[in-house]
């Protein structure tokens, strides 16, 4: 007979061998749930790094085939090559089309993405324009963020301290701004100096231009690149024109409807849209200039289904390889010909076109892009890029 000491020290070493057993149980059950964790971690990572480098290979060969579209508008048009006029019957410059509409490219681009690509005599150069264009700019932008005519003193000091910034001395003028003005800002800083600006953004370090172009999209509106000294009305972001003196935001509207039926030539047909009195404080701008510098835009399109395809996949006996028109642009599978639309039917166009691929991805948040800055001079010459960058706010269209 087993005594009662015996049978309770075994049973208390079983219960001690299923307490180790048990929690042994659930400490391999946390590390298999960790391990599975990482595992998972490391396929989503990998997953994913696979999407940001299709979505990179994508903007890249959508990003070259627009810079050689750029390049293809500097061969002569071929002669069999069909030309393209106007209602008139006069010829269409076909540099028109670089005015930031979506464009259908000559070479195969992936379904999913989306190039615009804005000439930059469109906007306002900083580095070239004329003392008494800027006091003309200040003033108008004063009289539209106060609602009433500028004060005079208040335009002299903006334009003083703008004369600081991109003369060539330290010498103050009268209310401007110099060296000691700014080093005592925080952080500190030194004026340029220097007429030549490094890039838009700096314009928003003169002393009250913070405030006077709060809210604009610089790199949309200005630029540093080119000889342009004034502004093509045809090739004109909207955030440069709703920065002109004598434009209203329906004469803008009306202008970019107008530009899509038939680009200006001169200041006669211009007049046919802007009103006599807003012509006058617009004609100091006015140019039919283009620009060697370019804004190439590339994003994804917001309605890219799950068969897109990619430009590698694309055969070349399918993809129409003629040169798209002037007046041809990407709005779906078969892009509209503005050249046969009325006015109405172009506002429908443009409505709809905005309505499947809006300029804000959200009230108030701008769509973003890859953009690049680049300088076309000549068919044996290869894009000098001037700037890139992934996260551009993509200007209104």
């Amino acid at each position: 007979m087993i005594p009662m000491t015996q049978k309770l020290q075994g049973k208390s070493q079983r219960g001690s061998v299923l307490l180790i057993v048990l929690w042994t149980a659930v400490l391999l059950t946390i590390l298999v749930t960790a391990m599975a964790s990482k595992v998972r971690l490391s396929a989503r990572t990998a997953f994913n790094n696979q999407l940001a480098a299709d979505d990179y290979t994508q903007r890249t060969s959508a990003l070259h085939s627009a810079e050689m579209e750029l390049m293809l508008e500097l061969l002569p048009t071929p002669i069999d090559a069909p030309l393209e006029t106007n209602a008139e019957g006069e010829p269409l410059n076909r540099l028109h089309r670089f005015d930031g509409r979506a464009l259908r490219l000559s070479y195969p681009t992936p379904d999913d993405m989306v190039v615009r690509i804005y000439n930059h005599a469109g906007k306002i150069n900083l580095n070239r324009i004329p003392r008494a264009n800027m006091q003309l700019l200040i003033e108008h932008r004063l009289e539209v963020l106060r609602g009433e005519e500028p004060d005079a003193e208040e335009v002299q000091d903006l334009l003083a301290a703008w004369t600081d910034w991109t003369d060539l001395n330290d010498i103050e003028g009268i209310n401007g701004a110099e060296r000691g003005y700014y080093e005592e800002q925080e952080p500190s800083y030194i004026p340029r100096n220097n007429p030549e600006l490094d890039s838009v953004e700096e314009l928003l370090h003169i002393r009250g231009f913070d405030e006077l172009f709060a809210g604009i999209n610089l790199e949309a509106a200005f630029t540093i690149y080119g000889t342009n000294r004034q502004v093509n009305l045809n090739l004109a972001s909207r955030e440069a024109l709703s920065l002109l003196p004598g434009l209203t935001p329906q004469i803008i509207d009306d202008l970019a409807l107008a530009r899509q039926l038939d680009p200006f030539d001169n200041r006669g047909e211009i007049g046919e849209v802007v009103p006599f009195e807003n012509l006058t404080e617009l004609s100091p701008w006015l140019s039919n200039e283009t620009s060697n510098y370019y804004t190439i835009f590339v994003y994804p399109r917001p309605d890219a289904g799950a068969e897109s395809r990619t430009a590698a996949e694309f055969q070349p006996e399918a993809y129409p390889l003629a040169m798209p028109s002037m007046t041809e642009t990407r709005v779906g599978d078969q892009p509209p010909d503005t050249s046969r639309l009325s006015a109405q039917q172009i506002r429908k166009v443009t409505e709809a076109a905005n309505a499947s691929d809006p300029w804000e991805i959200s009230p108030g948040i701008g769509r973003q892009g890859f953009a690049e800055i680049v300088e076309i001079v000549s068919l044996d010459t290869p894009p000098r890029v001037y700037q890139i960058n992934p996260y551009a706010t993509l200007p209104q269209y």
